[in-house]
């Protein structure tokens, strides 16, 4: 069970609590390699407005660059969102247009295809971000929510790229409720997710199921641990638990590293696991 949560059978969270072992996750990650500072790719949206505001208070505003990244397909109110995140915070901001270069790639090999131009654009992005944490000696930050990680809604080698992330744990429900409390614009917390790529597309529509329902499912699945026949028996609707299941399944290889053949005694994610890596 999440141990954050005021009530074992809901997505409530005990927000003091949640803020301040976020922030000392983000806090102590970054410290301990040897570093102060945080990098973190910012949209306009919910999630990485969410990440800017724990990084700062994690680490104080002059120890954050958020960069913004917009393309010329973007929405022009997701950059004025994130301009006004970098306004609350007073965090440290570059902005990149990546148009000059994204587009000759995409329109000498991509046609018509918003999937592949949403990888395109969130590996590009990445890049941009570790080339700058380079310049910044500093940790990328990632921004990506549980609800998005469980259901496969991010690109590998893209948004799914970073040295640690924070809001893993945190359903959207759980991200909304957190970002209220912390004092996350109210514009951003109250509009449609989207991935930005299309006039009108939201996450939702793509996933085929609001967040709402999506949250309570997999709550109920993955952390209440009840077997998702149990969930259809006791009146969810089966339609949904079905679409669910089949995207958890489908996309379990983007939660794990890649799978490395063991051939020696101490192999990499099997033997030689995160304690040792630092020798404690």
């Amino acid at each position: 069970m999440n141990n954050l949560n005021d009530d074992n059978n809901s997505l409530a969270l005990n927000l003091p609590l949640a803020r301040n072992i976020l922030a000392e996750f983000i806090r102590a990650e970054i410290t301990r390699t040897g570093l102060s500072k945080a990098i973190v790719g910012l949209s306009g949206g919910i999630d990485s407005a969410l990440v800017v505001h724990l990084c700062v208070e994690a680490l104080g505003k002059n120890n954050v660059l958020a960069v913004m990244m917009p393309h010329s397909s973007s929405s022009k109110e997701s950059v004025v969102d994130a301009e006004r995140v970098i306004q609350d915070t007073g965090c440290r901001a570059k902005k990149i247009d990546i148009s000059p270069i994204a587009d000759p790639y995409v329109e000498t090999y991509i046609e018509d295809n918003s999937t592949r131009r949403g990888n395109v654009f969130a590996r590009l992005r990445m890049i941009i971000l570790y080339d700058l944490s380079a310049e910044e000696n500093s940790l990328v930050v990632g921004t990506s929510n549980k609800t998005e990680i469980l259901l496969g809604y991010s690109t590998l080698h893209g948004d799914t790229a970073w040295a640690l992330g924070p809001i893993g744990d945190l359903y959207k429900t759980q991200v909304r409720d957190l970002s209220e409390y912390m004092g996350v614009a109210t514009e951003i917390i109250s509009k449609p997710p989207s991935a930005d790529l299309i006039v009108g597309q939201t996450d939702e529509s793509d996933l085929g199921i609001t967040y709402a329902d999506a949250d309570r499912i997999l709550y109920q699945i993955v952390d209440a641990r009840i077997r998702p026949e149990v969930l259809i028996q006791q009146g969810e609707d089966e339609e949904k638990v079905n679409l669910i299941m089949n995207r958890v399944k489908k996309f379990q290889f983007k939660r794990v590293p890649a799978p490395i053949a063991k051939i020696s005694s101490r192999t990499f994610g099997e033997d030689w696991l995160y304690a040792r890596d630092w020798m404690t």
